[in-house]
């Protein structure tokens, strides 16, 4: 996916969004829901009702980007508050976008023998 690097910010908004929004829609969510600055660089993630759609708004410094993904069989993991937002880190964002609950990941066994 282009766009942010690692150590970007990111805020995902509880919650269901409604996935008509476009850009200054969405810029407006961050603005007055989550209280973010839309321009400040961060990625603002939101989900639409059935769960299956995701929009991430980003600053890229010259414009908005805006990135959509509909998940044929599976639904985006998200948080179940009603509002506000979550702060995820950039990997969390990575796995999110790839459809894998970011909540739990499975990173497996440590080696049961070293050396």
């Amino acid at each position: 996916m282009m766009g942010p690097g690692t150590g970007v910010r990111v805020y995902l908004a509880c919650g269901v969004t409604d996935m008509r929004k476009g850009i200054a829609g969405l810029a407006a969510l961050a603005q007055d829901v989550l209280h973010q600055k839309p321009t400040s660089g961060a990625v603002f993630a939101f989900r639409g009702r059935r769960g299956d759609r995701t929009k991430l708004l980003y600053w890229d410094g010259q414009g908005f980007c805006l990135y959509y993904k509909v998940l044929e069989r599976e639904r985006f993991p998200w948080p179940r508050a009603r509002d506000g937002a979550v702060r995820l880190t950039s990997a969390q964002l990575a796995m999110l976008w790839e459809g894998i609950d970011w909540r739990r990941p499975d990173w497996g066994a440590p080696p049961a023998r070293a050396g």
